[in-house]
């Protein structure tokens, strides 16, 4: 990810990026700051979240704001389909549970349950009530076959490693139920709304 960043700063003729590869319970000495925004793109449940959260609100200039960003399917109205059948999400979680079992694995652990939302955590701390906002999702998003499996691969929950000897399989019979589904192996993908916690420190 790293790279990729400096690649597209790079290409972009951007050079007022500092990189850095730490977590975010690094903070402060990793990049001490101080800063008007910082953001968490589908990543702050990763963290210790009460405690990067304090963290945070010392960094964080005095109106500055910490914004966490994630895609929200749950609650949010479907727009039309862009013509292709929708990705079979459903069955292909069926699948990956059929290869990994019903616990959800990341890295060489166990996933975290999640029973909270970002906002139980932020009105705790300093911050206190965040508010959300929302950004339409991409209507007409379509994939191919291709995309799809890689967008799985991707996921932390469905990374190669996991499937070991396996993987092969995994993806065989993947893209059988893909092709199963749409012929032309493209399909409608709405990823969401963006959804965007926004919590303030005090001026």
């Amino acid at each position: 990810m790293l790279a990729e960043g400096r690649r597209a700063a790079y290409e972009r003729g951007i050079a007022n990026i500092r990189w850095v590869r730490a977590v975010a319970e690094d903070l402060p000495e990793a990049a001490p700051g101080p800063y008007r925004t910082v953001t968490f793109g589908q990543s702050f449940h990763w963290t210790d979240e009460a405690r990067v959260a304090e963290i945070v609100y010392d960094l964080l200039e005095p109106g500055g704001a910490l914004a966490m960003i994630v895609h929200t399917v749950e609650g949010r109205p479907v727009p039309l389909g862009a013509g292709p059948p929708p990705i079979p999400h459903d069955e292909i979680r069926a699948l990956v549970e059929q290869y990994l079992g019903p616990t959800s694995r990341v890295g060489q652990g166990v996933a975290p349950v999640r029973t909270h939302r970002f906002e139980d955590v932020l009105v705790r701390t300093r911050f206190g009530t965040p508010e959300t906002v929302f950004s339409p999702g991409i209507p007409d998003l379509v994939r191919d076959t291709d995309s799809v499996v890689s967008g799985y691969f991707s996921l932390a929950t469905s990374a190669p490693h996991l499937f070991g000897d396996r993987a092969d399989d995994f993806e065989r019979e993947l893209c059988e139920l893909l092709a199963a589904r749409s012929p032309d192996g493209v399909f409608w993908d709405w990823p969401g709304d963006t959804e965007i916690v926004i919590a303030r420190k005090q001026r």
